[in-house]
């Protein structure tokens, strides 16, 4: 892996794509028609299309934002995990409650009287979701009055930001590695970590072959760590930090990580035929987190060039959910499931591509400042390496960087 997984030289961006989208197309059949998530009955109750992706996500967390942990310091690798997560979501939020659901107060109720001063109103949610929690579900009213009028399916207009939570808690355990040196100097820490979480996560799954995870509350009362983040549930916190683990255990061991094609089959049987027949949290986490890696490694070209310099696997994952919300309100359902999800990825990839270019790009510019720029000086008795292999380098090390800086549940 460490050969073959370096800068951008990957298909990295096109699998984030392709798993927001994912998350999109498993929503529709529930937000638009009430219906199972697909996948649901093909593994049995263990998971569906939209927790595979939101598995997959985190444990591409874990591989680059490992890397982005080992190569900061703390504070600068917070700064960029911040810039990266907080400025789409913030608009996203302002988005939502200050154009989306004013036009869907009006659609439904003709004017807009009532919608300001609502007791849950747009500014209320902008000040109980700002913090990566979503503890206010609807504005105003507009998504209760749709499901009152038998079009709506949840209570929330964006019940997608439940993860973000979550991914924080990953980016802070990356942080306190990073601070006690294990990320560079012992990372049989991190190998720990990723076993201790495993036990938790494949115990109760031995017991039952179509163990649901985090679907089933078997665990203790949620906790708080900061009241504004709201509660995590230990169940999906487990869960998704052993994803995050598998990702970070990889990237720490790159260089013994093989990059084999009958291992990339292997792992695509074993991932399908224990979400099919069982066993998904022992084999299939371990088997999905190789195939995504293969994957990225040996797609061909022209998969590399998707979302190699615009990512747009963010702004999906933050908005679809809104979208979908707003068409289910306006009725666009009735047209079929077809129809309803082309309009779905159509207005989520439209917002998603201003988001990048109006909101995420942008912050990401901000990501150096304060640094202190000083330019390399050789030792007087070391001789200049050739000018191809300079060059080389320095670009592998910026492609690299940007790589550790953009990857994650967040983009």
């Amino acid at each position: 892996m460490a050969d073959c997984f370096q800068g951008r030289n990957n298909s990295l961006g096109f699998i984030r794509l392709i798993l927001a989208s994912a998350v999109v197309v498993s929503h529709a059949s529930v937000l638009g028609f009430g219906e199972k998530e697909f996948g649901h009955g093909f593994s049995h109750g263990q998971t569906d299309l939209g927790k595979l992706s939101v598995y997959g996500f985190f444990v591409l967390s874990g591989i680059l934002v490992t890397r982005s942990g080992k190569r900061l310091p703390p504070g600068r690798f917070l700064w960029h995990r911040a810039l990266r997560l907080l400025p789409g979501l913030w608009v996203c939020l302002a988005l939502t409650a200050f154009v989306v659901a004013p036009f869907l107060y009006w659609a439904q109720n003709g004017d807009l009287g009532g919608f300001w001063g609502h007791s849950a109103g747009p500014f209320d949610y902008l000040g109980s979701n700002w913090a990566v929690a979503p503890l206010q579900n609807d504005v105003s009213g507009v998504i209760a009055h749709s499901r009152g009028d038998g079009l709506g399916h949840s209570p929330s207009i964006d019940a997608a930001l439940w993860s973000l939570r979550y991914e924080v808690f990953c980016y802070f355990g990356v942080a306190l590695l990073a601070v006690t040196g294990a990320l560079t100097r012992a990372r049989r820490v991190v190998l720990l970590v990723a076993v201790v979480l495993g036990c938790y996560a494949i115990a109760p799954a031995l017991q039952e072959r179509f163990w649901a995870g985090f679907a089933d509350s078997s665990y203790a009362l949620s906790f708080e760590i900061f009241p504004v983040m709201g509660k995590f549930d230990p169940d999906i916190l487990i869960y998704l930090a052993f994803a995050f683990a598998v990702g970070a255990v990889i990237e720490s061991y790159r260089e013994r990580i093989p990059v084999s094609d009958p291992l990339g089959v292997l792992a695509l049987a074993v991932f399908l035929g224990s979400v099919f027949y069982g066993y998904f949290f022992v084999v299939g986490i371990p088997a999905f987190a190789y195939l995504l890696l293969w994957l990225a490694i040996r797609l061909p070209g022209p998969f590399r060039r998707v979302g190699a310099k615009n990512d747009l696997s963010y702004g999906v994952y933050i908005y679809g959910f809104v979208v979908q919300q707003s068409l289910t309100a306006l009725d666009f359902a009735r047209w079929g499931f077809w129809p309803y999800l082309a309009l779905s990825l159509a207005g989520s990839l439209l917002v998603a591509a201003l988001s990048w270019h109006l909101v995420e790009k942008p912050a990401m510019r901000l990501k150096d400042i304060g640094r202190k720029r000083t330019a390399p000086t050789a030792p007087p008795s070391a001789q200049p390496a050739p000018p191809g292999e300079t060059e080389a380098a320095a670009g592998d090390f910026g492609r690299d960087r940007a790589l550790a800086d953009s990857g994650s549940l967040t983009g």
